[in-house]
């Protein structure tokens, strides 16, 4: 369960979230859509802890992870000492044998030695994707997962983030692409100016992609 009340961040005298509330109860894919400048990385960042709020108070499971939009791969390290360095430094029991697994499962198991430089952006994505999941996450956040990606990568990412959500893992994902939160998301939040302005589900019957895009222009 997430359970977001008051949320309320200043950065100097902007308010990049106003009073928002959110709850997110079930195991469910929650996107986050809206126009930069919306709030949508403050909130996952806030949610995370990397970000600390001026009021206002987040409930989150303990055992969180986070893709962040430009990856953050260790660039002095392969793809295996990547996905594996939180779990060592905690001590994590099976951690090979689990990263082992996901390399497999994301078709990236041949790619484990190699550094993050030669890697392509879908490549990447996936590795960024291995490393959060490593910490055996109850919740997953995720920072525009699909940027830079062409359609088939697009495609693969919906497929193993389904993949993942059937894990029982609830996932909150900020994205500009609204095509692919319709294709994923059980929910999508709009937000606009750090508020929550239309929360709506594309499983409801009557629901026109049209509509949210008229949401993201206005």
């Amino acid at each position: 369960m997430v359970s977001i009340t008051n949320a309320t961040k200043y950065f100097g005298n902007e308010c990049v979230l106003h009073h928002l509330n959110l709850q997110i109860s079930s195991i469910e894919i929650v996107g986050l859509a809206g126009s930069s400048g919306s709030g949508k990385s403050t909130l996952l960042r806030c949610i995370q802890g990397l970000e600390v709020l001026d009021e206002g108070v987040i409930k989150r499971p303990d055992h969180t992870g986070f893709m962040f939009q430009d990856f953050q791969l260790f660039p002095h390290m392969t793809v295996w000492e990547n996905i594996l360095y939180a779990p060592l430094r905690e001590k994590k029991p099976q951690c090979t044998e689990n990263a082992q697994e996901l390399l497999h499962s994301l078709e990236i198991f041949s790619q484990k030695h190699i550094y993050p430089q030669r890697l392509s952006g879908g490549q990447k994505q996936r590795v960024a994707l291995a490393r959060a999941l490593m910490m055996d996450p109850q919740l997953l956040l995720c920072d525009e997962p699909t940027s830079g990606l062409d359609r088939g990568n697009i495609r693969s990412v919906v497929q193993i983030l389904k993949r993942v959500h059937e894990k029982g893992v609830i996932l909150l994902i900020a994205s500009h692409d609204l095509d692919f939160l319709c294709n994923l998301c059980h929910r999508i939040l709009m937000m606009r100016y750090g508020k929550i302005i239309l929360d709506v589900s594309p499983q409801q019957e009557g629901f026109r992609e049209e509509h949210l895009y008229e949401f993201y222009q206005k």
